[in-house]
């Protein structure tokens, strides 16, 4: 059996999953890697087959997406030529990780395309959601990445396909201790902002990761560092507490290392919006922006030590064995595109595993 697994390169948190599945996909089957977007600081360790520019969101200056660069840099021609090019038919499947060359690739030439992402478990109505909808946040969320079916990973087991989050080999190996700083992981935000919020809490030690800094620097009690996947994972292993993006992969590793936790949601960004709201459900403290409004929450938080438990047990060998052994034969025979993209647009139930 030949498949492609396509991953979306935006952000981080995508490859950091995929390093822990592909291991468990090559016991099953040939897998061919694709990879398309940009804005991704961790190397994916593997040769990758396919590089695309796909369309990516830039982050922002000011905690949100950058709407002119992300317009600028959506070319759309190119978006199409890339989806005609690509060689789906050679695969028996593809498995997609919120990547849109392939999954509209395998839509067009109707091959079957299933979904492995933290996006398809928000197509589930029993997550957690945001007291006020977006549409086109929603919308984008559906229509993105088309798949026929979809396997979700959220901070909890909301729904029968819906499992806990893949966390790294390297975190779970990690030794967590409690030094006296705290790690900062705010892309949407540049480093000069950061720097001027955060030296308002002078009894503080921070440590911003930036993806704008070339090398290490220390600004009074702020200390401002490159990106790079083993500093990180070291940094937050040692911190007091993680505050960072409502993303997923940063928060749910941060929780797994039983760290203090306070987040802030992309504006403009419907998934991390979403993250949010199940993040506060769960006990998280959330803020929607780095204004002066906000400090007296964000001092509470350094002063509490109150931290969220969470079990996330490592399943993913599990998840992969029963994607294989029973849904994978469930799509390969019946292999009809205009009711499988029916059923993520209407959200409907998602088939039964259990592990």
């Amino acid at each position: 059996m030949k498949i492609l697994y396509a991953i979306q390169g935006t952000g981080n948190g995508h490859i950091s999953r995929a390093r822990e599945i592909i291991p468990y996909l090559q016991e099953y089957c040939q897998c061919d890697i694709l990879v398309s977007g940009t804005q991704c600081d961790v190397e994916l360790g593997v040769p990758v087959k396919y590089r695309f520019k796909g369309l990516s969101f830039w982050f922002g200056k000011n905690g949100g997406i950058d709407m002119w660069n992300t317009s600028i840099n959506a070319n759309l021609p190119n978006l199409r030529r890339e989806i005609a090019q690509l060689p789906v038919e050679d695969y028996d499947f593809v498995i997609n990780d919120f990547e849109p060359v392939s999954a509209w690739a395998c839509y067009k030439k109707k091959v079957p395309c299933i979904g492995l992402s933290h996006q398809g478990s928000l197509l589930s109505k029993n997550v957690p959601f945001p007291a006020k909808l977006d549409h086109f946040g929603s919308f984008i969320l559906r229509n993105y990445a088309p798949a026929m079916m979809h396997f979700g990973f959220h901070f909890e087991s909301y729904d029968t396909n819906i499992f806990t989050p893949v966390i790294r080999t390297q975190v779970r190996e990690s030794v967590a201790e409690e030094l006296d700083y705290y790690t900062v992981y705010l892309p949407s935000f540049n480093d000069k902002l950061l720097l001027k919020k955060l030296s308002n809490f002078e009894n503080v030690n921070w440590h911003i990761f930036s993806k704008k800094a070339k090398e290490s620097y220390q600004v009074g009690n702020i200390v401002v560092m490159p990106i790079t996947n083993d500093e990180f994972v070291n940094d937050m292993a040692k911190s007091k507490g993680v505050f960072c993006g409502a993303g997923f992969e940063a928060p749910a590793e941060a929780l797994y290392l039983n760290k203090k936790l306070m987040v802030i949601p992309m504006k403009g960004q419907y998934e991390q919006q979403c993250n949010a709201a199940a993040l506060e459900k769960m006990g998280v403290p959330v803020i929607k922006s780095l204004k002066k409004r906000h400090f007296a929450k964000i001092a509470q938080w350094l002063e509490s030590d109150e931290k969220v438990k969470v079990n996330y047990p490592d399943i993913t060998r599990i998840v992969i064995r029963k994607l294989f052994e029973v849904n994978v034969q469930r799509v390969l025979q019946n292999n009809n595109w205009d009711q499988g993209y029916q059923l993520t647009l209407k959200s409907s139930e998602f088939p039964q595993i259990s592990v």
